[in-house]
């Protein structure tokens, strides 16, 4: 405790995990803490995780930033989901979006009576019946309506530019009270005994003491890792990708996509990240199949718009610490864990960290309990995140190169094995009460790469086909009609933040 007797929490490292997780202490905790951020201006940010799920909408609305101001520092633009290209088979597109199919019918999710219908050669694509897959492909965007419900419910996120994310979130902590320190760390100090950490020793000789420290120092992991040696649960054998590399460009001129289109390569996968002022461009990549130079020179022979920095090579393994609680750090983020950006989950997996952090928040002395569950619920994040990530890989009819024959032939971790031996047989997806992959995100994924069940509800057979496929009619007209009332993604953007803002 400092001399006013608050929690003295120190945090390890910038950048968007640092950001977030100071912002968050000080707005919610308040007087209850000190907040002090150690970082280096010799430490560059990562960067390139541009594109974000919905829960981030949350995060800044408890914050109280207006989405409109948030947007114009960061050059965001809106995100209704991920298009997919070439993951199921070379020529195939499928979007996970960030809504529904349809709305149960009896207790009955609408996908159920879609697969009777494909069966019987009746109804269109599974996502004409969800307003975000259908607003995506119009280019257009307006916020749902709070009582917007059914069919017409969807949620969004946002793509925007990371580089200025953190800059925007430390203006605001710093503006709450948190206490910026630029400076590199030369010694982490701890105690004799129970093994804390209690300070750390910067370059210049002064020390930062605390009572509780948050490692956010990106995949070097200082204190959990390096200082703790907290073992790392490597999961490459699942997914392979160990290299990215990173090229933005020029935005060809006109409509801007509310979506992020991730694309499948001969050994691995690329993103496209559309931004007010330019696009994002990533190639994921495994280098036991391709070299980073093989690599860098496919990326550029796809770009649509002119280079605006020399290519970037970023290293890493997938997989997390065995503890992201231990002792009195907790690492948040890279310094925790990682996996690849496919489905936009790095921001959402520090967020979650840090509202399971508030809500374990030691007043006192750190208890074994706290720790305890705060790593199982990360743990269970992370490995449904990890499960997810595999099924995108493993559901392909691609044998077009060594790494997606690798993918397709691979053997599964038993949690997502029983998942695809449940939905084959019956159409169920198992059920979760919370988190970022509900049962539309995986219907999403498994329908639009190809796996058919064998079966499904038998409830669905209840329906008079001609009153079930009018009512699909109906509902279908009712999107199309919603999705019309729209205005264009870059009007609305444009209405939001200012033309100047947009063509800058």
């Amino acid at each position: 405790m400092d001399e006013e007797g608050k929690r003295r929490v120190v945090i390890v490292g910038g950048g968007t995990a640092g950001w977030m997780t100071a912002a968050a202490l000080v707005h919610q905790l308040g007087p209850l803490v000190s907040v002090r951020l150690v970082e280096s201006a010799e430490i560059g940010i990562v960067g390139v995780g541009e594109a974000t799920f919905p829960h981030l909408r949350l995060f800044l609305r408890r914050l109280g930033i207006e989405e409109a101001a948030f947007m114009a520092a960061t050059h965001a633009t809106y995100k209704l989901g991920i298009v997919f290209n070439d993951f199921g088979a070379l020529g195939e597109e499928y979007m996970h979006g960030f809504a529904g199919f349809g709305e149960p019918v009896a207790g009955v999710p609408f996908h159920h009576y879609w697969l009777r219908m494909h069966r019987e050669a009746q109804g269109s694509a599974i996502g004409d019946y969800s307003i975000a897959v259908a607003a995506a492909r119009a280019r257009r965007f307006h916020p749902p309506c709070d009582d917007l419900g059914g069919e017409g419910a969807f949620s969004y996120a946002y793509q925007f530019d990371a580089t200025r994310f953190a800059p925007f979130l430390r203006d605001f902590a710093c503006g709450l009270g948190a206490e910026r320190i630029e400076a590199t760390v030369r010694h982490v100090a701890r105690d004799a005994e129970r093994g804390d950490v209690t300070a750390l020793e910067l370059a210049d000789g002064s020390r930062v003491e605390g009572d509780l420290f948050i490692d956010c120092s990106g995949f070097r992991s200082l204190l959990l890792g390096e200082t703790l040696g907290e073992d790392w649960e490597s999961w490459s054998d699942w997914l392979p990708c160990d290299r990215a590399v990173a090229m933005p460009c020029t935005r060809p001129p006109g409509e801007i996509e509310p979506f992020t289109r991730a694309i499948g390569m001969s050994s691995g996968w690329r993103w496209r990240i559309p931004l007010q002022h330019r696009l994002g461009n990533g190639y994921v990549f495994s280098s036991a199949y391709l070299s980073e130079d093989a690599a860098t020179a496919e990326l550029a022979g796809v770009l649509e718009g002119t280079p605006l920095a020399e290519p970037r090579i970023l290293k890493f393994r997938p997989g997390r610490r065995r503890r992201a609680w231990a002792h009195n750090v907790i690492g948040i983020g890279l310094a925790s864990g990682f996996l690849e950006p496919m489905e936009s989950t790095s921001i959402y997996l520090v967020q979650v960290a840090i509202d399971w952090l508030l809500e374990l928040f030691p007043l006192g002395a750190v208890e074994e309990g706290d720790r305890t569950t705060f790593n199982a619920l990360i743990d269970f994040e992370y490995a449904r995140i990890r499960d997810f990530l595999i099924l995108h890989y493993h559901a392909t009819r691609r044998d077009d190169s060594p790494f997606w024959n690798r993918m397709r032939t691979m053997e599964l971790p038993e949690s997502l094995a029983e998942r695809l031996a449940l939905w084959r047989r019956s159409a169920r997806v198992a059920h979760y009460g919370r988190g970022p992959f509900l049962e539309p995100s995986w219907v999403a994924v498994l329908l639009g790469q190809g796996i058919r069940p064998d079966a499904w509800d038998a409830r669905a057979q209840l329906p008079d086909r001609a009153r079930l496929e009018g009512a699909m009619a109906a509902l279908r007209a009712d999107v199309d009609r919603r999705v019309g009332s729209m205005p264009d993604h870059a009007a609305y953007l444009h209405d939001l933040i200012g033309g100047e803002a947009l063509d800058g």
